[in-house]
């Protein structure tokens, strides 16, 4: 699945080189990725022993296809929009909704596009390094979460300082483990066969 390596050092920039009108460009491709951070927060996709959303999937696909500036930009103006409009998962939004049980996952999303950005600005589509690379920014999500979630975050009873380290555990890791190892190693082989699709489609 890594034949060649690629000639630029992004996804993006090697279907849509910046050359001309970068602006207009990076622009449509933030929005591309708010649009799918989105979509990705409202599908629920039944799995045992819960039910998931593809944030998880969407914003390493996100950067490792636009690089690490750009990945960043794009998340970061998907969290952005959340304080304006319902674009995270169930109805909620406003800045209320980071101090909630999900506002450890959601400030942890920007770092992780960075890091997968980051490596896969440098090793194309090589994809064990991306696997790698999604693999980190995934636990930096869940452990940022975790933390967040047990000892921090507002509940909806209006108290301050999480529900406890166990039950962190038991409802906001223990059971996504399994769903996101999937949903990396399928993030890092979509990027890997797009590079693939590419590189025959040059001959």
């Amino acid at each position: 699945m890594s034949a060649a390596q690629p000639t630029t050092s992004t996804l993006a920039g090697a279907l849509w080189p910046a050359k001309a009108n970068p602006l207009v460009r990076n622009v449509l491709l933030v929005l591309a990725g708010v649009a799918l951070l989105t979509i990705s927060a409202k599908v629920q996709v039944p799995f045992w022993p819960v039910p998931v959303t593809l944030q998880t999937l969407a914003v390493p696909l996100i950067g490792a296809a636009f690089g690490a500036r750009l990945g960043t930009a794009t998340v970061l103006a998907y969290l952005a929009t959340g304080l304006v409009r319902p674009v995270f998962a169930g109805v909620g939004y406003g800045p209320l909704y980071f101090l909630g049980t999900t506002g450890g996952y959601l400030l942890a999303y920007p770092v992780s596009a960075w890091l997968v950005g980051s490596v896969a600005e440098r090793v194309g589509n090589s994809v064990l390094p991306l696997f790698a690379a999604m693999l980190a920014g995934d636990i930096f999500v869940l452990a940022i979460g975790f933390a967040w979630l047990a000892f921090v975050a507002q509940l909806a009873s209006g108290a301050w300082g999480g529900i406890g380290y166990e039950r962190a555990w038991l409802g906001g890791i223990a059971p996504f483990l399994l769903a996101d190892l999937i949903k990396v190693a399928l993030a890092a082989a979509l990027i890997g066969l797009s590079w693939t699709g590419l590189t025959k489609l040059r001959g």
